[in-house]
């Protein structure tokens, strides 16, 4: 098939499956779950799920569509012009199911891709302990040996969705004796069992997306152990450099909506001559704007430096570092261009956009610290990019 006939393909099938209600939308990470629960959600998914199109690339015989990165640029791109929301998003894309492609057995890919591609199963992720955060490697819950199964004991915090969750990939220590960066294996857990306990924490955006996980001689099989007894903190820094190089779909052929900093800026500062009319205000925008453009420019230009299928590696945490510091940015000049307006709780006085403006920014101070913190990021910036000594 031609990439001419491919993409008049699949922009027919996103207009005739894709429900209204998926498109024209965004949400922060923190709600996904409350967008993706809907009947119009499952539907979409269903549809992308049974052409393979959750997971595109992929290999074809878990499920996926295997398409090739010319198809699948053709696909994001026709995506972003129905401005459809993707399908499926959540760990088990874009973390644990390409470690599984790289680390996996056989049979842990036959037994886990497929329920991932069709979105029956979701996914959280056990690093992080109340003692053990910028220094994961310190990290205590035992995992003893035990037959065919290993027993868990231990506590993970910060545990992203894990009340939504169906599985869990986790690093626990496997051998107390070893120095704290061996003895460490990566499991996967079903979460549905004795043993798990889940407790949400509150936040002060009023959400509670990161729960503490406690675990009671829960069990892991021991033929979900990823990779080799003991050698875990390998899969576990692999598992990262996939989080953190999850690129922007490609840019659209057609024309995109407005600058969502300029329409907010020209609501409230005016607007010249179609251009925002405060100076300070103007510049900002500018400048956000640009910095955002050329980090998705720049992740662009490196994933399509990785077309041989080369795993991601340590520059990756160039963009963890630079995409949460942007994220941050953003929330605080969405607040900063709506003035007071920008800082209501609740009340008549305030319109809901308003209030999602406040709660978003109180949202944001956290993105500079989970998922490696920014300190981590220059860190490892440092030493396996630059080559700096320790």
């Amino acid at each position: 098939m031609s990439l001419d006939t491919f993409r008049e393909d699949v922009r027919n099938y996103i207009a005739e499956h894709c429900p209204a209600s998926m498109k024209n939308r965004t949400f922060h990470f923190e709600d996904a779950h409350e967008v993706y629960d809907t009947a119009d959600a499952k539907q979409w998914l269903q549809a992308m799920a049974a052409r393979g199109l959750t997971t595109p690339t992929w290999p074809a015989e878990y499920g996926a569509a295997g398409l090739s990165y010319e198809e699948n640029r053709v696909l994001q791109e026709e995506m972003a012009a129905a401005r459809a929301l993707p399908p499926l998003t959540g760990m088990g894309v874009s973390m644990i199911g390409p470690t599984l492609l790289e680390f996996g057995t056989e049979a842990q890919k036959a037994r886990h891709l497929p329920k991932i591609i069709s979105g029956e199963i979701r996914w959280c992720q056990g690093y992080s302990e109340p003692g053990s955060g910028s220094d994961l490697a310190s990290l205590q819950t035992k995992a003893v040996a035990d037959g065919d199964h290993f027993v868990l004991n231990g506590q993970k915090i910060w545990t992203s969705g894990a009340q939504h969750a169906d599985w869990m990939f986790a690093l626990v220590r496997t051998d107390p004796t070893a120095p704290k960066h061996d003895g460490i294996s990566f499991v996967l857990l079903d979460m549905h069992q004795p043993g798990v306990t889940i407790k949400p924490i509150a936040l002060i955006s009023g959400s509670s997306p990161f729960c503490e996980t406690f675990f009671d001689d829960a069990v892991a099989r021991r033929d979900d152990l990823v990779g080799e007894l003991n050698k875990g903190w390998t899969v576990g820094k692999r598992l990262l450099q996939y989080e953190r190089s999850a690129a922007p779909a490609p840019r659209s052929k057609k024309p995109k909506p407005a600058n969502a900093f300029a329409t907010i800026a020209k609501q409230y500062h005016g607007e010249l001559d179609g251009k925002i009319a405060e100076p300070l205000a103007r510049d900002k925008v500018l400048r956000q704007t640009m910095k955002e453009k050329a980090l998705q420019l720049t992740v662009q230009r490196v994933n399509d430096e990785s077309r041989s299928g080369k795993a991601p590696g340590a520059t990756t945490s160039i963009f963890k570092f630079v995409g949460s510091s942007l994220s941050k940015e953003a929330s605080s000049l969405k607040a900063f261009l709506r003035g007071s307006a920008g800082i209501g709780w609740e009340g008549e006085g305030f319109g809901a956009d308003e209030v999602e403006a406040t709660r978003s920014w109180l949202r944001d101070r956290a993105v500079t610290i989970y998922g490696g913190t920014n300190e981590v990021q220059l860190n490892i910036i440092s030493k396996r990019v630059l080559g700096l000594p320790d």
